[in-house]
C-alpha cells in the first residue's frame, strides 16, 4: 500500500508540473498569440478559413454560437450513423463485418458525438477499421474540441464588456484541433506505439497457448491512433472491447502510468488558462485546488477500501485483491485509474469497475454523479465547475443581503436560471434514466447480480451516460433497444442542454459592464470560498443521490459485513 501511495503521490506532482506550461500554451492557443508551432500551422489554419469562408474577425453572437455548435454536432452525427449502418459497403472492412442495428448506430453515434464513448458492443468484434478510424477516432478530435471552443467563449463572457459576441466557434474549433488535440496525440501515439501499443491494419493472427496449445485469435488494428485521442481528449471508449485492460491497449507500467496521466492532463491545464484568460492567476489555482480536494480523497477512500476491505480467499489477504485487475497494473494503479476516469468523464478502464468493493463503486458512482466538474470532460469540467462557482457566490450573496457578483460581473436571475439548467440537466437525466430502467419490465435480466449490487449496476450506467463518461460497473447487458435509445437520448440531453445554457450564460456576462470590486465584494481566491464550494458541490450531490446511493452501494457494503 505504501508503494502504490507513492505512485500516486508521483502522479500528480507530475500532473501539475505539466499542467502549467501546457495552460499557458493552450490560453495563447485559444487567445489567437503565437505559439512555436505557427509558423508550420498557421498558413494551414488560414487556408481551412479561406475554404470556409470565415475571416480573421468574424464573431458570433450567443445564439449563432450555439446554432453552429448544434448544427456542427447535427452533421457529425448523421455522418457517424451513416457510417456504422452501412460499414459492410465500406473499405477497410478486411473481416466482413456487416452494419450494426439502427438502435446501436443511433446510441454509438450519440455517444462518440457527445464525447460519452458508452459502447455496447466489442469493437474488434463489431466495428471494421473504417468505421474506427474515419467513423470514431475523428469524433474523439472535434467532440473533444467542441468543449474546449465553448469554454472559451464562456471566458470571454467574463472579459468582454458591453458587447454581444462571444468570439467564433469555427475559430475555436480549428485552433482546438491544429495546435492542441493533434500535435499532443501524435506525440502520445508515437510513444504508445513505441512501448508496444498495435498500430497495424493486420486482421489479427492465431495462435497456440501455452496451456493445452488451444488455437486462440489474437485481434490487432490501428489502435494507438485512437488510444492516444481517446485519453487526451477525455473521451474514453476503447479499440478493443476491454479497453485498456487489453494488453496491446495497454502493455506495461509506462504505457499505463501515460495514459492514466493523459485523461487528467488538458482538463488540469485549462485551470491554468482560466486563470490567465482572466488575468487573475489566484482564481484558476483555486478551481484547480477545490478539484484536486475532491480527487484526491475519493482516490483515498478507493484506494484503502481496496486494500483494506475486499474479501479474503482461502488466506489470501485482503491486500491482494487482484479479481477484475491486470497484474502489471496492481491494486494501486487500478484504484488511480479509476478515479481518474470517473472523475474526467473518460471512461476508459484497466480493471473492471464492477469487482471493485462497494465504497470504491460508491465513490465512482458519485463522482459522475457530481456533473463533469471534478476535472471533467475537455471544457465541459471546467465550465460545470464554474457554474458550481456562480451559485456558491449566489448562495453567498443572499446570505449577506448583497448581490452575488464574479469576476467583476453582476449575477442576474437570468444567469442563476441558465446555471440551474447547467447543474440540475444531468441529475434529472440520471434519475430519470435509472428510474425507468428498474420499472422496464425484463430489466432484471440485464444483470448478472441482483439486489443491491445489481441495482448499482444500473445506476452505474445511467450515471455514466448523463455524466457523458462512458465507463461501465459491468453484469449490465447495455446492447438492448431501451437503453441504446433511452441511454442515446440522454447522453445528448446531458451534453447539449448545458452546453447551450452556458453559451447563452456567456453572451449575457459579455453584455455587462464590469463593476470595480470593493469591500463587500466576496473573494473566491481564498481557503474560506474553496470550502464553501466543496460544501455546496456536496450538499447537491446528497441532496439529488443519497437516497439512490442509499439503495445500491451503501447497502452493498453493508450486505458484505459479517
Amino acid at each position: 500500500m505504501n508503494y502504490a501511495i507513492l505512485q500516486e503521490i508521483l502522479f500528480l506532482v507530475i500532473l501539475i508540473v505539466l499542467s502549467i506550461p501546457l495552460g499557458i500554451y493552450i490560453y495563447k492557443v485559444m487567445t489567437g498569440k503565437k505559439v512555436f508551432i505557427s509558423k508550420i500551422l498557421l498558413p494551414l489554419e488560414k487556408t481551412i478559413y479561406k475554404w470556409m469562408g470565415i475571416r480573421d474577425n468574424d464573431e458570433m453572437s450567443a445564439k449563432k454560437y450555439s446554432a453552429s455548435v448544434i448544427i456542427f454536432s447535427l452533421v457529425n452525427f448523421i455522418v457517424l450513423f451513416l457510417i456504422l449502418v452501412f460499414q459492410a459497403y465500406l473499405p477497410l472492412n478486411s473481416t466482413h463485418m456487416s452494419g450494426v442495428s439502427l438502435s446501436l448506430a443511433f446510441n454509438t453515434a450519440a455517444s462518440f458525438v457527445t464525447n460519452t464513448n458508452w459502447q455496447a458492443y466489442s469493437g474488434e468484434s463489431t466495428l471494421s477499421y473504417f468505421s474506427q478510424m474515419v467513423g470514431l477516432t475523428v469524433q474523439n478530435f472535434v467532440s473533444a474540441a467542441v468543449g474546449i471552443a465553448v469554454l472559451f467563449a464562456f471566458l470571454r463572457g467574463f472579459i468582454i464588456k458591453e458587447k454581444k459576441t462571444i468570439g467564433c466557434f469555427w475559430h475555436d474549433l480549428i485552433r482546438a484541433i491544429l495546435y492542441i488535440l493533434i500535435p499532443l496525440s501524435l506525440i502520445l501515439a508515437v510513444i504508445l506505439v513505441s512501448q508496444g501499443v498495435v498500430q497495424t491494419f493486420s486482421a489479427g493472427d492465431e495462435i497456440a497457448t501455452l496451456q493445452d496449445k488451444i488455437t486462440q485469435f489474437i485481434s490487432l488494428g490501428p489502435a494507438a491512433s485512437q488510444i492516444a485521442i481517446k485519453q487526451l481528449g477525455t473521451n474514453g471508449g476503447g479499440f478493443f472491447g476491454v479497453n485498456s485492460a487489453y494488453p496491446f491497449e495497454n502493455p506495461n507500467a509506462i504505457t499505463n502510468f501515460l495514459e492514466c496521466l493523459s485523461i487528467l492532463l488538458i482538463p488540469s491545464a485549462l485551470c491554468i488558462s482560466f486563470g490567465k484568460a482572466v488575468n487573475d492567476r489566484k482564481q484558476g489555482r483555486s478551481i484547480l485546488v477545490t478539484m484536486l480536494i475532491l480527487f484526491v480523497t475519493c482516490l483515498a477512500i478507493i484506494t484503502i477500501s481496496e486494500y483494506t476491505l475486499s474479501p479474503v480467499w482461502q488466506g489470501v489477504a485482503g491486500e491482494t485483491a487482484m479479481e477484475g485487475k491486470e497484474t502489471v497494473d496492481g491494486v494501486g494503479m487500478s484504484s488511480l485509474w479509476s478515479t481518474a476516469t470517473t472523475a474526467a468523464s473518460n471512461g476508459s478502464v484497466n480493471a473492471m469497475h464492477d469487482s471493485f468493493t462497494p465504497l470504491s463503486g460508491l465513490m465512482m458512482i458519485f463522482l459522475m454523479q457530481l456533473g463533469e466538474i471534478v476535472f471533467g470532460g475537455v471544457g465541459c469540467g471546467l465550465y460545470g465547475m464554474l457554474a458550481f462557482v456562480i451559485l456558491t457566490v449566489f448562495i453567498a450573496g443572499l446570505m449577506v443581503g448583497r448581490t452575488p457578483e464574479y469576476l467583476g460581473k453582476k449575477i442576474g436571475p437570468f444567469d442563476m436560471k441558465m446555471v440551474c439548467i447547467v447543474v440540475l440537466t444531468p441529475i434529472l437525466c440520471n434519475l430519470f434514466g435509472t428510474a425507468a430502467a428498474v420499472l422496464f419490465p425484463g430489466s432484471s435480466s440485464w444483470l448478472t447480480n441482483s439486489g443491491a449490487h445489481g441495482f448499482s449496476e444500473i445506476m452505474y450506467a445511467f450515471s455514466s451516460m448523463a455524466a457523458n463518461n462512458g465507463s461501465a460497473f459491468g453484469g449490465f447487458l447495455a446492447n438492448t433497444t431501451f437503453t441504446n435509445v433511452i441511454g442515446g437520448c440522454i447522453m445528448i440531453a446531458t451534453r447539449f442542454i448545458p452546453m447551450i445554457a452556458v453559451i447563452f450564460l456567456a453572451g449575457s456576462m459579455a453584455s455587462k459592464k464590469t463593476v470595480a470590486a470593493s469591500e463587500g465584494t466576496l473573494s473566491t481566491t481564498n481557503v474560506l470560498f474553496v470550502g464553501l464550494l466543496i460544501a455546496v458541490i456536496l450538499i447537491v450531490g446528497a441532496l439529488s443521490f443519497l437516497p439512490a446511493l442509499a439503495l445500491g452501494p451503501i447497502a452493498d457494503y453493508f450486505t458484505t459485513l459479517k
